[in-house]
């Protein structure tokens, strides 16, 4: 799990789930009697409004951390956790409308107010579900929760890199035989020079991060992506390619980059 892929909708929903919570240990009614109720002694209401929420926001975050989406019976989990917050919202709508439900028979109709749980619970609901929807259409949202760190400053010529690789100023994965890759003077296994990588004249390799979650295609133009860029974490390109840019992954693999929109160079 990767939490750096987390955006700013992703705060709005883990905020609003914490404040669903809050929200659950309050006062559902403003009665007269001394033993006014909360959410949990409502089974039926904080399972579908409270816990119903909270769950979703959960499998929101998570389906959004994770490297690639999990399905359940062909649904995402993502999908599902959405689903969950739009009803916990719409429970809370018609809760505030009738708050009398199970408790009907316990207060009259003129001792009954909406509690701070009820409202608070709408609020927060609304806040969940509005987080959740607008999160992939609204730009805004779609930025990085946790910025990507700063690069690393140029070491001289000959120190060692104080970062592993991922980083900018980091040596490359050894290639098969024991070569580093994109060095100077490199062979491949058995000391024979192979050919030159074709590459733009003016183009220079550079470090660089997502904004938001990227996919990263095979460079003969298969449809689905063999990776994803995750933000927080430095690439390195290695050229311009007639597709998009040519982008290497920590592990070594290559791939085209399509959407290069809001990347931050290293």
């Amino acid at each position: 799990m990767n939490i750096r892929s987390l955006t700013r909708g992703d705060g709005v929903v883990i905020g609003a789930a914490v404040l669903l919570f809050i929200a659950s240990f309050l006062d559902t009614f403003d009665g007269s009697g001394s033993d006014v109720p909360n959410a949990w002694d409502n089974l039926g209401l904080v399972m579908s409004m409270y816990i119903g929420g909270i769950i979703g926001a959960a499998l929101i975050v998570v389906t959004r951390a994770l490297p690639q989406p999990r399905k359940v019976a062909g649904i995402e989990l993502g999908q599902f956790g959405v689903a969950l917050t739009v009803f916990a919202a719409w429970t809370a709508f018609w809760t505030i409308i009738d708050p009398l439900g199970a408790f009907s028979d316990t207060f009259g109709s003129s001792e009954i107010d909406t509690g701070s749980g009820l409202i608070l619970g709408l609020i927060a609901a609304l806040l969940l579900a509005g987080g959740a929807i607008a999160t992939p259409l609204v730009p805004a949202l779609q930025a990085a929760l946790i910025p990507a760190p700063k690069p690393a400053a140029p070491q001289p010529y000959g120190a060692q890199p104080p970062a592993g690789y991922g980083y900018p100023g980091a040596p490359q994965p050894p290639a098969f035989g024991g070569q580093p890759q994109g060095q100077p003077g490199q062979q491949p296994f058995g000391g024979q020079p192979g050919p030159a990588q074709p590459a733009s004249a003016d183009f220079s390799p550079f470090w660089f991060a997502v904004p938001v979650p990227r996919p990263l295609y095979a460079e003969d133009g298969a449809p689905m992506p063999i990776a994803e860029l995750a933000p927080g974490t430095w690439y390195l390109a290695v050229e311009q390619g007639s597709q998009g840019l040519i982008a290497q992954t920590q592990d070594g693999r290559r791939g085209v980059l399509r959407d290069a929109s809001g990347i931050q160079r290293g």
